[in-house]
């Protein structure tokens, strides 16, 4: 009977014993091969980093390089010397600084002659000589 189960499987008996409830084999080493595997997939990965590590290192040097010679910041010391200036220009002032408000928000002494100026070209000639005085 085992003969012809092998034959109609092609060989997958050892899974289908398994799957069956049949006893799995124990290597004795099992464990100690585990523990050697989990080793070597640390050491790969501490090596892949410090790899990586150095890498980065290479490329920023190649960046500082390009940065002094065409004499660019880098982006957190732009944002550092932005903050800073806003932070500057509103410590006397009891209000936000312009930036800071956002646009269409407040009155805005432009958008109120920009109105008023185009009123007046609607109003007849002495009319609007009136107004201007």
């Amino acid at each position: 009977m085992d003969f012809v189960m092998k034959q109609a499987l092609g060989g997958a008996t050892k899974d289908m014993g398994k799957m069956l409830g049949g006893e799995e084999e124990k290597d004795p080493d099992a464990a100690k091969k585990e523990e050697e595997r989990q080793e070597m997939l640390r050491q790969q990965e501490e090596e892949r980093k410090a790899k990586h590590a150095r890498m980065e290192a290479e490329r920023e040097k190649v960046r500082q390089t390009i940065r002094d010679k065409y004499g660019l910041k880098k982006k957190e010391e732009k944002e550092a010397e932005e903050k800073a200036a806003m932070e500057q220009a509103c410590e006397g002032s009891l209000t936000r600084p312009k930036k800071a408000i956002p646009r269409g928000c407040g009155d805005d002494e432009e958008d109120e002659e920009s109105i008023l100026d185009t009123v007046l070209k609607f109003l007849p000639g002495p009319i609007q000589d009136i107004f201007k005085k």
